[in-house]
């Protein structure tokens, strides 16, 4: 046995681990959490980040736009909205990083547990966005005078669509955080650097990720091609002449873009 690599992967399991502790998501039912103040930028404590969700292998990819670097996924998908052509632009879309923003919260009832990142997506932040640019409301995470969040989560069931519902509302009343210093001064200093958890890929990994999505690799075709022959098929159609044009042309552009 070699022991230095069950040592390895045990380290690789922890790491994990304590990752997973570090993100928070609503369960069914109501929760109220406190947006606190964010160790690496007090002057905002919603970090946006860009992720790929949509690359064929069931992975999900941090995108470089996140921090301003180029990321060849979305170049290709901007190229193929300018073709002009309808299917191609919305493959172009699909393809675009979709933005995920998180905050630095405290679940209540579970303040012991530290600083965990929640993540929401668009209409969550706006609803957010909109409460706290309210004379009314303010600066909502204050350690002092801010206010905590009622959070409500729906099933898909419940909500009758196919991802569930979240729903918020900033409670009116002002609250302290906490009424213990040291507890206070802990949620400050113990925080994770949200940027950390993730690993940014290179330009050329999402470059090679983007080409096996695009033409899969020659592994997998001979691997479905050697079950395909053992399995004699009843299926006598061949592709349509639009869907291997449409194919080409896809082909081309990610050939222009990058091998030119």
């Amino acid at each position: 046995m070699d022991i230095n690599a069950i040592k390895n992967r045990l380290t690789q399991l922890e790491s994990t681990s304590s990752t997973t502790k570090s993100f928070w998501k609503p369960q069914p039912g109501k929760q109220v959490v406190r947006i606190v103040p964010y160790k690496h930028n007090k002057d905002n404590p919603f970090i946006e980040l860009f992720f790929h969700y949509s690359l064929g292998d069931n992975k999900t990819y941090l995108s470089p736009v996140s921090f301003g670097r180029p990321d060849p996924v979305q170049e290709f998908a901007d190229k193929l909205k300018s073709t002009g052509n309808k299917d191609e632009w919305i493959q172009g879309k699909r393809l675009e990083p979709k933005m995920r923003t998180f905050a630095p919260v405290i679940v209540r009832g579970q303040e012991n547990e530290g600083v965990k990142f929640w993540g929401f997506g668009k209409t969550v932040y706006q609803e957010l966005l909109s409460v706290i640019a309210d004379p009314d409301y303010g600066d909502i995470t204050d350690s002092m005078a801010g206010r905590d969040i009622m959070i409500e989560r729906q099933t898909p069931a419940e909500a009758g669509n196919q991802y569930g519902k979240t729903t918020v509302r900033v409670k009116p009343n002002q609250t302290p955080i906490t009424e213990d210093d040291n507890q206070l001064q802990s949620i400050f200093d113990n925080q994770a650097d949200l940027t950390e958890l993730y690993t940014e890929p290179s330009y050329d990994d999402l470059k090679e990720v983007l080409k096996n999505y695009l033409n899969p690799s020659s592994e997998e075709e001979t691997e479905t091609t050697t079950t395909e022959t053992a399995k004699p098929s009843t299926n006598t159609s061949t592709p349509s002449a639009t869907t291997a044009t449409k194919t080409a042309d896809v082909e081309d552009a990610f050939d222009q873009l990058f091998n030119s």
